[in-house]
């Protein structure tokens, strides 16, 4: 028993079953045991790899992308650059390489990141060492801001729902004989944040709802409509919202049973798109609609980004090229899973890739 899951079972014991968005926050974020105090998460050595691990290529269309924002939006002398869920910090890095071609935007952006965890902090500060540290957005300066979150809203705490006997039950965390596992409880407050469209599913059906995503994109969105600029939002999900379970757990590069080893493994679930979209325009700002990975990267450049790193590559250099390009934007790779979406304020035009 790993020391987290004696902490929970002791917990669960004492007050009885934890929702399921109370266990993955102790998973991900125990200040002790949490998943994300590990040194090693992201990479070949760790248990995933997100996409600006792929390629560098990723991060430096992006990073064109928001500096293209910039412009449209007049070029501000100060403009906030803020990245949510940072990583190692390979992704801003690799954006503001990208970004520093284009005259003055280098001078302008003010790094900020918005991270949680103490390890990835001193993780991300090798790679950008200029950037200030915030644990959530509300102390984001006022101005001009551009941000960017890669993988952030699925690794938020989701709470689930079942359907038995034409009633809707919460999904939560207890005991099952001397392990932890699904127990059915009456719903929380929460379940208020459920589409009214997905209630009348059959029985046996199953619906997830995650606050935090809701309330994050919101508070984005309110400081987008009320200073200037524009979100890149990136992640794993469905356009438009669906029933199903997909809470995981992924060690080693590999699924897990999410009850195993709590602290040790990755808990995420699919992001819905149009919740996102529809707290964003909730509180002010613009959303596009959700677009494929594969083909926002391509609108906005990346075939042509890894056609003028081939040219001076050697063979082998060119395969990797080709295989970087492939796991980003191929349909059965990162190409259709992953979705992206775009919230501006109202005066900014129709953003690229979309």
């Amino acid at each position: 028993m790993t020391p987290l899951k004696n902490i929970l079972a002791r917990r669960i014991e004492a007050t009885g079953p934890i929702s399921l968005a109370d266990y993955m926050a102790e998973c991900l974020m125990h200040p002790k045991h949490g998943y994300y105090q590990r040194e090693r998460v992201f990479g070949s050595d760790g248990d995933f790899i997100t996409a600006p691990e792929v390629s560098q290529m990723f991060g430096e269309t992006i990073g064109l992308w928001l500096a293209d924002r910039w412009i449209v939006m007049g070029r501000p002398a100060r403009v906030n650059l803020v990245e949510l869920g940072p990583g190692r910090g390979t992704l801003m890095a690799d954006m503001l390489r990208a970004a520093a071609k284009v005259p003055g935007f280098k001078d302008a952006a003010q790094v900020h990141f918005i991270e949680a965890s103490e390890q990835l902090r001193a993780l991300q500060a090798e790679k950008v060492p200029g950037a200030t540290w915030h644990d959530d957005f509300s102390s984001i300066p006022e101005g001009p801001t551009l941000v960017v979150a890669n993988e952030f809203f699925d690794a938020l705490p989701i709470h689930q729902y079942e359907k038995q006997g034409g009633k809707w039950f919460e999904r939560s965390v207890g005991l099952v004989g001397d392990r932890l596992g699904f127990v059915l409880t009456q719903p929380g407050a929460q379940f208020a944040l459920a589409p009214a469209h997905l209630l009348s599913a059959p029985d046996g059906s199953l619906l997830e709802v995650c606050p935090g995503a809701i309330s994050s994109s919101a508070n984005v969105a309110s400081h987008l409509a009320a200073h200037g600029g524009a979100a890149l939002f990136i992640d794993y999900g469905y356009a438009i919202s669906a029933p199903g379970d997909t809470f995981q757990a992924l060690k080693a590069h590999a699924f897990t049973d999410p009850f195993a080893e709590p602290g040790k493994a990755d808990l995420t679930a699919h992001v819905a798109f149009d919740r996102i979209a529809e707290a964003s325009e909730s509180a002010g700002a613009k959303a596009t609609p959700a677009a494929e990975q594969g083909a926002f990267l391509m609108t906005i450049g990346l075939g042509v980004r890894a056609q003028a790193l081939a040219e001076t590559a050697s063979s082998k250099g060119q395969e990797r090229i080709l295989s970087e390009l492939k796991r980003l934007t191929a349909p059965d790779e990162m190409g259709t899973l992953f979705k992206v979406l775009a919230v501006q304020s109202s005066a900014l035009p129709k953003p690229p890739g979309f």
